[in-house]
């Protein structure tokens, strides 16, 4: 039967948003959002990498021909790419306006960052996530960087897996998948001299390995222990769910603290997803109640993608022009947000679903996630 392990993909909405708020710290002045949670909130980024390395191993495990792989890499490529480019063209154009309008007015943040042709090419070829020369900094949409080590991702595990079943190697993938992620991991560790995973435009790709795979070995671990174990008791769960949220909290608020080896937080990603893949616990029934919700996650994406193009823009005009101070976040954050959200819902329903492959409705599909 097909799974669409709602809870999960609700959590990618929610923790989607936690980013923007991340990035809303920047410029805003109030406890709602200026605390330690929000501004340790970029460790969602690694959440989703375990949890597309979990759904992308449910659905694709079985790529068993170097044609099906192709499919496999063309279908994630055209769920991602077209909104990336889109948004990548806009800054791009925000940036030409920004130079033709200097001569006129003044502008701040001329030139800003690494903003160039260099970082431009980058990420159009979706190379941001890898260390190249003369690039210091993430650039244009810097939420990007992201998607560019979530595509090479996807490129390792679908070679990886071609390899496994055209080779008959079925029986050693666990193992595989284990090697590659601690591979990444030490390797990560190696360029960098540091046990701290939060790399960037240099080695995020790294990062994103390793918390991809982490995912995939998820994935059969939950489909071990659902096939092993037919009957659960409610009651674990219900303890369980809420102890990994409070867990989560804890650990994303001493997020600073923690940074030397923030590793550690894969770990944790890995555990809450494999409890809330099983959707027993009373948390589960209370947020799948939500349309809210489930609309969040499915425009998480588009949420994730276009909201530092729309915070810039929303802090231009009520900060910037209409002079309001940094302490009025405490409210402007839920107008802006709504903000993002709408437009999200337009760039879902004529971006991301115009241009991604149509599944086949006989295989299992996992449309609903990047």
């Amino acid at each position: 039967m097909k799974e669409r392990f709602k809870t999960l993909d609700i959590f990618r909405g929610i923790f989607s948003s936690f980013v923007i708020f991340f990035h809303m710290t920047a410029f805003s002045a109030t406890p709602i959002i200026n605390n330690s949670f929000f501004y340790n909130a970029y460790l969602f980024v690694d959440f989703f990498f375990v949890l597309s390395g979990f759904v992308i191993a449910y659905t694709y495990q079985s790529i068993d021909s170097w044609p099906a792989f192709s499919k496999f890499y063309k279908k994630r490529f055209f769920r991602l790419y077209p909104l990336h480019v889109i948004v990548l063209l806009l800054f791009l154009a925000i940036n030409l306006v920004k130079h033709h309008a200097s001569g006129y007015v003044h502008v701040n943040q001329l030139g800003y960052g690494t903003d160039n042709w260099r970082s431009f090419l980058t990420n159009l070829f979706l190379l941001n996530s890898v260390k190249m020369p003369a690039i210091h900094d993430v650039s244009w949409n810097i939420a990007s960087w992201s998607i560019s080590a979530e595509m090479i991702a996807y490129l390792v595990f679908g070679l990886v897996v071609t390899f496994i079943n055209t080779k008959k190697l079925q029986a050693f993938k666990l193992y595989i998948y284990l090697i590659i992620a601690v591979s990444a991991f030490l390797v990560m560790a190696v360029l960098t001299h540091s046990f701290n995973i939060n790399n960037t435009f240099d080695y995020g790709f790294l990062r994103g390995v390793m918390g991809f795979f982490s995912g995939v070995l998820c994935f059969n671990l939950y489909r071990f222990i659902k096939g092993k174990y037919t009957a659960f008791k409610p009651l674990a769960f219900n303890i369980l769910e809420p102890a990994c949220l409070v867990v989560i909290a804890v650990l994303i608020c001493f997020g600073e603290v923690l940074k030397s080896f923030n590793f550690i937080f894969d770990t944790f990603f890995f555990i809450t997803i494999l409890v809330f893949a099983f959707e027993k616990g009373g948390v589960s029934a209370m947020l799948n109640k939500s349309v809210l919700l489930h609309n969040m996650g499915k425009y998480s994406y588009s949420i994730y993608m276009i909201h530092t193009l729309l915070l810039s823009l929303f802090n231009v005009v009520f900060i910037r022009l209409l002079k309001l101070p940094a302490s009025a976040y405490w409210y402007l954050f839920i107008i802006n947000y709504l903000i993002i959200y709408v437009v999200s819902a337009w760039t879902y329903k004529h971006i991301e679903m115009r241009f991604s492959l149509k599944p086949n409705p006989n295989k299992k599909s996992a449309w609903w996630i990047w």
